[in-house]
C-alpha cells in the first residue's frame, strides 16, 4: 500500500479529531466544525465519503476547501464514493459505471448538472474540485492511530495493505482483530453509535445522511462532538479511548 501520511513535526501539541462521513450534508458539518473549533496546533482528519446521496455535495467541497485555509493542519482521506467519481471521470479509481446510481446523480444536480451533461462531466466541474478529489489520501497515521475510510485487511501488514481494501472493506475488519499496533480509526460503514473495539478499531460513520448523526472524534481527550440530520444543536459527551 502507499506510505500512510505522516507529519514530521513534533504532535505531542494540539488535538486529534477524526469527522466521519458527510454525504453532502454542509449544514451539519458547519455545526461541527464551529463547535470543535480547532487552533493553529490541531490536526482534523476527515474520513472521506463527502459526497453522493445528500443534497449538496458541491457545497460540502466547497465548505472543506476554506476549512483547508486555516492554521490548522487538515488531512481529507478518500472514501469510496471519491474514488467512484474519479474513475467516472476519467481519472485513476474504482468502479465508476457504479457512481450514478450510488447518489452519484444527486451529487452532479449540486453543479447544476443533468443527463444531457454526463459526456462531458470532468470538463463542466470546478477545477479546484477535481484537483481535490485527485490528490484525496487513502491512509494517515499518527501516532497510535491509523487513519483510513473503510478499514484494513486484517491478516496483513501495513505495507501489504492494498488501496481497495483502505476503502471499500466491511465485514472482514469490523468483525475481526487485526495484527496492526495501531488502532484503526474509520467511517464507510453506518452504525447507530461510535463503534469501539479497542485497542483493534473506531468506527465514527454514525449515518448522518440517513438520518442518523454527523460524528467529530477528538482523541486527545475523548471527547465526541456529534449533530442530528436537520438539527444544529451540537451535543457533546465523553468516550474511553484507553
Amino acid at each position: 500500500m502507499p506510505k500512510p501520511a505522516t507529519d514530521d513535526r513534533l504532535q505531542a501539541r494540539g488535538r486529534l479529531f477524526a469527522i466521519g462521513d458527510i454525504h453532502g450534508c454542509p449544514d451539519e458539518l458547519q455545526a461541527v466544525l464551529r463547535a470543535a473549533d480547532p487552533c493553529a496546533t490541531d490536526t482534523v482528519v476527515f474520513m472521506g465519503d463527502y459526497i453522493d446521496r445528500g443534497p449538496a455535495s458541491r457545497q460540502v467541497i466547497d465548505l472543506l476547501l476554506e476549512f483547508a485555509q486555516g492554521a490548522h493542519r487538515t488531512v481529507f482521506l478518500k472514501g469510496n464514493h471519491e474514488d467512484m467519481m474519479l474513475s467516472f471521470l476519467g481519472l485513476p479509481g474504482r468502479y465508476g459505471d457504479s457512481f450514478l446510481i450510488n447518489g452519484g446523480f444527486t451529487t452532479l444536480q449540486s453543479y447544476g448538472l443533468n443527463e444531457a451533461d454526463l459526456d462531458d462531466t470532468r470538463a463542466r466541474l470546478p477545477a479546484t474540485h477535481v484537483e481535490f478529489l485527485s490528490q484525496l489520501s487513502t491512509s494517515y497515521r499518527h501516532d497510535r492511530f491509523l487513519f483510513v475510510h473503510a478499514g484494513i485487511s486484517p491478516l496483513h501488514s501495513l505495507a501489504e495493505q492494498d488501496p481497495e481494501d483502505l476503502m471499500w472493506i466491511r465485514q472482514e475488519f469490523i468483525l475481526n482483530p487485526h495484527t496492526l499496533d495501531l488502532t484503526v480509526l474509520f467511517g464507510h460503514t453506518p452504525v447507530r453509535e461510535v463503534l469501539l473495539d479497542l485497542p483493534y478499531k473506531i468506527g465514527i460513520d454514525t449515518g448522518l445522511v440517513y438520518g442518523g448523526k454527523l460524528t467529530c472524534l477528538e482523541l486527545t481527550q475523548g471527547e465526541c462532538l456529534q449533530v442530528s440530520r436537520g438539527n444544529l444543536k451540537v451535543k457533546r459527551h465523553r468516550l474511553t479511548l484507553a
